[in-house]
């Protein structure tokens, strides 16, 4: 007796996930996993799903799929600023636009969220404990912002750009602050600057802290002691660039070159070195961080560390999509590399 096959015709319904599997000679959970976009799959099987789904004609049912797997289909990036450093900040902008790539071919909606004040965090908290997004990518993380724990509590997979610390349990994606800082310092030391102070970022953020490390190293590598009247704390904002820049030119009139830990501060300083009447880079050397578009627009334009921000971005997402598709949180720490970006202010 022959075995009856089966043929699919007009008002047979649509394909199913059991038969998408049977054509490509794999298991369904193999098939889901080719659909979400998981890595965790060979590129031959991976084919032979895809070969499977354009026969079959197969269509996820997006809104079953979902509410089988308690998904949402959505994920939020949070920024805990102000809506005034976010607009002020070029990091935040291409975080966003490097999101955006790596969701481009997803269905994965985003919702952006900033949160400036504790009544903001206090809603967002409300909000992702009733489960309405099925991950968060965190962006700017100062040391004692309550978020991370939070979300560690509620067991959602995170991704978080750059560590709080050097024991950083959540998933993080950064550049490499410490050596990006060192070429810089190492490069100001290359062209006979000696008396090279720093405006740093925020030291409650790691990144900032890395920064400063690696300003530390490169004089420490020339055999010059870090002096604390060269160091000028600030907070990453143009406004505190010139306020740091003022403190640091009435304490060592003599400096003759400056690291700011950003292109924005950079630029606040470059502002009070002119009232001051000092030339650049004659009189004093400025390096800023990010390589952003302020360091192309300043005049003279301004030397940089270029951090691939798009590119971290698009990993930070790549990292929330493989922990969502795999249903557990990972604490994967991805560095960057960093590049020197050398024009007419040093």
């Amino acid at each position: 007796m022959k075995a009856a096959r089966t043929v699919r015709g007009r008002g047979a319904g649509r394909p199913t996930l059991e038969e998408v599997a049977a054509r490509a000679g794999v298991g369904r959970g193999t098939v889901s996993r080719v659909i979400n976009g998981s890595p965790r799959v060979s590129d031959r099987t991976r084919a032979a799903v895809e070969a499977a789904v354009a026969e079959l004609g197969y269509v996820p049912n997006r809104a079953a799929r979902a509410l089988a797997a308690n998904r949402t289909d959505a994920i939020a990036l949070v920024v805990p600023e102000t809506e005034t450093r976010f607009f002020a900040e070029p990091y935040f902008s291409e975080v966003v636009r490097g999101v955006g790539q790596a969701l481009a071919e997803t269905d994965m909606q985003l919702l952006l969220t900033l949160v400036g004040s504790e009544r903001e965090r206090r809603r967002l908290a409300q909000y992702l404990t009733g489960q309405r997004v099925d991950g968060v990518l965190l962006v700017g993380v100062h040391a004692d912002d309550p978020l991370p724990e939070l979300l560690e509590q509620l067991d959602m997979p995170v991704v978080i750009s750059g560590p709080r610390s050097e024991e950083e349990p959540l998933a993080s994606v950064d550049s490499d602050n410490f050596g990006g800082a060192r070429a810089a310092v190492a490069h100001l030391l290359a062209r006979g600057r000696r008396r090279i102070a720093t405006i740093t970022g925020p030291l409650d953020v790691y990144g900032a802290r890395c920064r400063l490390d690696g300003y530390r190293a490169a004089l420490a590598g020339a055999g010059l002691p870090p002096e604390p009247g060269l160091i000028g704390p600030s907070d990453f904002t143009e406004e505190g660039g010139r306020e740091a820049m003022a403190l640091l030119l009435d304490r060592e009139p003599g400096l003759d070159a400056v690291f700011a830990a950003s292109d924005v501060m950079a630029a606040g300083a470059r502002q009070i070195l002119r009232e001051r009447g000092r030339r650049v880079p004659e009189d004093v050397a400025l390096i800023g961080f990010d390589d952003s578009a302020i360091a192309r627009h300043m005049e003279p334009p301004l030397t940089s560390v270029r951090q691939p921000i798009e590119e971290m971005g698009r990993a930070m997402t790549d990292l929330l999509l493989t922990q969502i598709a795999a249903g557990e949180r990972a604490g994967t720490q991805l560095v960057l590399p960093t590049e020197l970006v050398v024009r007419s202010s040093a």
